[in-house]
Order: structure tokens, then sequence, then C-alpha cells
């Protein structure tokens, strides 16, 4: 026989009247008593185990450094980027790339063969085929979908920069878009009651220079160094194909020595400790700046439709390295460098802006008025905020209500004048007929009059003789239908 384990209440009272001691003693025994049972169970466990251990089960958990160890078999959590896959697909994909550059350096044509697809067509032309250009910042949204992924591409342009003759302070609006998208974020960002933002930060910059081969203008250099601590700048030569190569390489160089010697900061490769990628961005980073071409043409060469520029020497590939650039600024925009485009643009740029933001600090240095309210403060100024606005926009409907009236009033009062005036026509045209009605019965009368004189009758005369003699006919005829009869009989 087993001995069985002490209930509950003797434990607590040998506990109260015999110390920890006693209770210990009854728990070992209790343990002892135990043990055997748990030894045969445990040498039965162990004859199962040898009988069903797997192949693999006599290696220990490898024990790998900093106290990582390698889980042995499978339990399920290698399936996180699976997941993480799946949800960023569900909810799509972000970008706002913004070009800027002087008009007619082929931007437009440039952003279409970038993305494949019509961003700017006859119907919505680009910068430069608009007949009106401001230094205004303008965004063009499109849905871009590929292999069951989509992309919500904005494309942010600046027509006229850089095409007046003073163009001193032409680069504040783009500024000014560019932390009015930061302001916007981090005011969503600070709300009490938060809500899921689009995120329309600018994540990348095309800057293009124009190919002129003598290096960089004092614009090119001033809008670089005043936006360079904003948003990822990558210098573009635009137009590369009216250059040679060697023109091209020592115009690249020239640019490279002016942006080191400015010190001025453009989009920087990561870092990275594989070997394979720093094979793919070691060709990248000795293309920048980037030469460029861009056509939205197809054209066949040697049997191949393929996109380029035909010209009496030959053919310009745009996607062909050989020729230009186009092909890897595309991978390391949107196939290579697109997250970490975005992940600097939060990290760095944005974070930068929020600091200085939140410590007080503005764009210049100077510090910032910023009121430290609490909670309940911020909600009851967001709700009169709110208030404010409904009430603005109420105002603004009764307005555009009002204005609507009065047009409403205003045709019908155009449509009465119409009417009456269309009445007064018919009037006056029903009176001219009549007067021309009543000018020829005086005529007849007159004539009538007249004829009356010359014969010596008048018409009731020669109405009444008609009439009798016409009745003498029909009598006369009867007669002789009455004589006729009589003869027959």
């Amino acid at each position: 026989m087993y001995k069985t384990a002490a209930p509950l209440t003797t434990k607590r009272d040998l506990f109260f009247r015999e110390g920890p001691t006693a209770l210990s003693q009854v728990n070992s025994t209790t343990v002892n008593g135990t043990t055997a049972l748990s030894s045969h169970r445990d040498q039965d466990d162990g004859s199962k185990q040898q009988q069903q251990q797997p192949p693999n089960s006599g290696k220990e958990n490898k024990q790998l450094p900093g106290g990582v160890k390698d889980v042995e078999g499978y339990v399920g959590f290698a399936n996180l980027p699976n997941q993480v896959y799946r949800k960023a697909v569900k909810k799509g994909f972000e970008f706002t790339l913004m070009v800027v550059g002087e008009s007619g350096l082929g931007k437009s044509t440039l952003v279409n063969s970038m993305f494949l697809s019509d961003i700017y067509s006859n119907e919505y032309p680009g910068p430069s085929q608009r007949p009106k250009k401001t230094i205004q910042v303008e965004t063009t949204k499109v849905l871009l979908k590929e292999n069951g992924v989509n992309l919500q591409l904005t494309v942010v342009d600046t027509p006229g920069f850089g095409d007046a003759v003073d163009n001193s302070n032409c680069w504040q609006p783009v500024m000014d878009y560019i932390e009015k998208q930061y302001e916007d974020f981090l005011n969503a960002e600070s709300r009490v009651n938060r809500r899921t933002m689009p995120d329309s930060r600018v994540h990348c910059c095309l800057y293009f220079i124009a190919p002129s081969g003598h290096g960089l203008k004092p614009l090119d250099v001033e809008f670089m160094k005043r936006l360079q601590d904003k948003v990822n700048i990558i210098p573009l030569i635009a137009k590369a194909d009216t250059m040679t190569p060697e023109e091209c390489n020592l115009f690249k160089k020239t640019i490279s020595n002016e942006i080191q010697q400015n010190k001025i900061k453009i989009y920087e490769f990561p870092d990275c400790d594989d070997e394979e990628e720093n094979k793919i961005q070691k060709p990248l980073k000795d293309r920048v700046p980037f030469a460029v071409i861009g056509s939205n043409v197809q054209i066949e060469c040697n049997g191949k439709k393929l996109r380029g520029r035909r010209y009496p020497w030959g053919v310009a590939e745009v996607e062909n390295l050989e020729h230009c650039d186009f092909l890897a600024l595309r991978n390391m925009v949107i196939r290579t460098h697109m997250q970490d485009l975005k992940d600097i643009t939060n990290n760095v740029h944005y974070e930068n802006y929020r600091c200085r933001r939140l410590g007080g600090v503005g764009n210049d240095g100077k510090p910032l008025m910023v009121s430290n309210k609490n909670p309940l403060a911020q909600m009851e100024e967001e709700k009169r905020e709110h208030e404010k606005k409904m009430k603005k926009s109420e105002q603004d409907m009764e307005q555009v209500f009002e204005m609507k009236v009065k047009e409403k009033k205003q045709k019908l009062k155009d449509s009465e004048a119409d009417l009456q005036r269309r009445h007064e026509q018919v009037k006056k045209n029903l009176e001219q007929q009549q007067k021309e009605l009543e000018d020829k019965r005086r005529a007849f009368e007159k004539e009538k009059a007249s004829w009356e004189d010359a014969n010596k009758v008048s018409l009731d005369d020669l109405r009444r003789r008609s009439l009798e003699s016409n009745s003498k006919e029909q009598v006369d005829g009867k007669e002789k239908k009455k004589e006729k009869k009589k003869g027959l009989f």
C-alpha cells in the first residue's frame, strides 16, 4: 500500500502548531510515498520513448552566439513574413514622387517611361504642354496594378520652375508643400483620436539638370541646398542623348565634384554587409548622377520593338545601359530601393522636422511658441475648431444655395421677359393683320359701291333675282317630272 498525501487542513494545523519543519516532513513523506509509482511510470515511459524516438532526437538544441537558440523542428513563427506580406499586399502601397526642373527637359516623358503608363496624356498634358505656367505645386494621383500588387502613385510636379527672368525664391513653393505634408502627418499623429491618414509625404525628388556640359547652375546648387534636409534628392542629367558618351561621363564627374564641393547631401545608398547586395549597389553608385533618356514611343530596330529615339545616325535605346542610365534609375527607385526611400523619409527627414516642431524650433533655428495643453483642453479646442469648420461650411452652403436661387430667379425672369416679348410681337402681328383686313374690306366696299352705281343695280337685287330664278327652275323641273309620269300610265 502507498501512503496517501496529508489533507490540506492537517498541513495548515501543523504549520501553525509546529512551524514549517513539520510541514516539510509531511511533504517529504508524501513525495517518498509516490516515488515508487513514479519510478515505474518513468521506466515504462522510457521504454516507449526509446521505441518511438525520432532519428534526430539524440541531437541537442544548437546554442548560437548571444544566447540565441536554434529551435529544433517547426514551431510556426517562421511564417510571420508571409503574414506581413499578405497584409501589405491587401493594404497596398503608397509612393510620392516629385519631379523638379526647367520646362522642356522631359520630366513628363520620363515619368511615363518609368511606370509604363500614360500618367501624362493628351487629356492631362504635362507641365510644359500647358498654356499657363506658374510656380505652383500640382499633384497627380494614379492607381497602378502589377501582379496583384496595388501602388497608389502620387506625382508632384512644379510647372514654371526656373522659367522666369528672376528665379529668386522659386524653390519656396516646393519647400512649403513638403513641410505642409509633414505638418499634416504630424497633426494626424498628435490628435487624441488618431485616424489613419494616407502617407502623402514626398519620398523622392528627381531633380533634372539641363545637359549644358558646363556644370551646375547657381539655381541648381541653391535648390538642392535648401531641400537636402527635407527630401531624398536624386540628381538626373536630362536628355543625355544630346551628348556623346565622353561628354556625358565628363559632365557626370563635373557635377559630382560640384556636389561634393558645395557639401550637398543627396540620396546615399545604405551600407550593406551582404556581398550580393553590395554587388547590386556598386553599379548604381557609380552611375550617380543618372544620365537618362525618355521616350513614350516604341520603334522597331533589327526586328525588335523597343522604347527609344530614332536619329539619322542611329537609335538611342531607353532601356539599354550602354546608351543611358534609365534602366538603373528605374531599378533603383522602384525595384530595389523604394522601401529604403520611404524609410529614410520617415526615420530621418520626418523625424528631424518632428523634433524641430515639437522642440519649439523653426526651420530657421528660431524658437517657436509651443503651448503645453492637457488632452482635455486639446479635445475642447479640436471640438471648437470642428464646430467652427462646420459653421463655416454651413455658411458656404447657404451662400451657394442663395446663389443658385438667385440664378434660378434670374433664369425665370429672363424666360418671363422672353415670353412677354414674344407675346408683344404676336399681338403686334395680329394687329397689323387686322389693320390690313380692315383696309381690304374698305377697299371692297368702295369697289362694290362704284359697281352698283355703274350698273344701276344693287347686290341685294341681284341676289333676290338669283333666288327667284332658282326657285322657278325647281318648280318647272317638278312639273315636267309629273307630266312624264302621267304619260307612262
